[in-house]
C-alpha cells in the first residue's frame, strides 16, 4: 500500500510534532510512508470564505501531489473533510474535466487518521502508553462532515495506562470555526470559555482532539485561565510508547502548553 501523510498547513507552521508522531505510529504498524513534497494547502479556507474560484489552482496542486497514492493520512478532521467533500464542488465549478476526474481518485481515498488506523488498518490497538487522565473533544468536521463516531474513543481506550473521562457537551463546537475566530471573536471567545469550563469540570490533566486548531483555540483558554491543563493531539498520544513516558510527555507546541504565568500585560478573565 502506498500511503502519502498530508501535514496540513497549521502543522506544518506550528506543530511539526503532530505530522511526526503520524511517521512514527504508522512506521511502527508496519505502514511505509511517503511525504510529497509538492502538498500545500487544502484550501479549505478559501472554499469556506466563498472564494471557490481562487481555490482552484490549489485544488489542482493537492491532486497532483497526492495523485497515485492508495490512502491520504491526514491528521485533521478539518482537511480531511475538505478534501473528501469541498474539492469535488471546486472541481466541478472550474469546468475542468480533468481536475474533476482527479478528485474523483483522490477524496475518496483521504482519511483522517483514526479513519485509516480502524477502517483501513482495522487496528485498535497501536501498542501506545499514555499514563494521564485524559478528556476528547471531537471537532467539528470529524463529528459532522466525516463521520469518525467513535473511533477516536475507542483508539484512546486501547491506549495503556490512559485513564479517559468524559467531557460534557463534547458535541458542542469549541468556537474557532477559522476565520469565524476573527469576524465573530466575541462569539468564539464565549463557545471557547464553555469549552474550557467542561474540559475543567473533568479533572483531566490532559484535553486531546484531532485537530490542532481546535486544540490551539481551547487551549489558550486554558492557558489564560492557569487550568493547568496540556493538550495534546490524538496522533502524539497514540505514537506514545513507554520510552517517551520516561522523558515529559508529548505537548504541540509551546504556543499550546497551559498552566504558565501569564505574559507580561497579558490579561487573565
Amino acid at each position: 500500500m502506498k500511503v502519502a501523510l498530508m501535514v496540513t498547513c497549521v502543522n506544518d507552521a506550528m506543530f511539526p510534532e503532530t505530522g511526526k508522531a503520524v511517521v512514527r505510529l504508522l512506521e511502527r504498524l508496519g505502514v511505509e510512508v511517503d511525504f510529497p513534497a509538492a502538498q500545500t494547502c487544502c484550501a479549505q479556507p478559501m472554499v469556506n470564505t466563498g472564494y471557490l474560484d481562487e481555490a482552484v489552482p490549489v485544488v489542482r496542486t493537492f491532486v497532483e501531489a497526492f495523485d497515485g497514492y492508495d490512502a491520504v493520512v491526514t491528521p485533521s478532521g478539518s482537511c480531511a473533510g475538505s478534501a473528501r467533500h469541498q474539492h469535488a464542488i471546486v472541481a466541478r465549478r472550474s469546468g475542468d474535466p480533468a481536475l474533476a476526474a482527479a478528485v474523483e481518485r483522490t477524496a475518496p481515498r483521504t482519511y483522517e487518521l483514526s479513519e485509516f488506523l480502524v477502517d483501513v488498518l482495522g487496528v485498535v490497538d497501536v501498542g501506545a502508553y499514555f499514563p494521564h487522565t485524559v478528556t476528547y473533544h471531537p471537532t467539528c468536521h470529524s463529528l459532522r462532515m466525516l463521520g469518525v463516531g467513535d473511533r477516536p474513543r475507542r483508539l484512546l481506550e486501547a491506549v495503556r495506562g490512559l485513564r479517559l473521562v468524559e467531557l460534557p457537551g463534547a458535541a458542542e463546537c469549541c468556537g474557532f470555526g477559522g476565520t469565524f475566530a476573527v469576524k465573530n471573536s466575541d462569539t468564539s471567545i464565549a463557545m471557547g470559555a464553555d469549552k474550557a469550563r467542561h474540559v475543567r469540570g473533568t479533572g483531566a490533566e490532559v484535553l486531546v482532539a484531532g485537530d490542532n486548531s481546535c486544540l490551539v483555540h481551547v487551549g489558550g483558554v486554558l492557558s489564560r485561565q492557569q487550568a493547568g491543563v496540556r493538550v495534546v493531539h490524538l496522533a502524539e498520544v497514540l505514537a506514545s510508547t513507554e520510552e517517551d513516558a520516561a522523558d515529559e510527555p508529548p505537548q504541540t507546541s509551546p504556543a499550546t502548553a497551559v498552566g504558565r504565568a501569564p505574559l507580561q500585560g497579558e490579561r487573565t478573565p
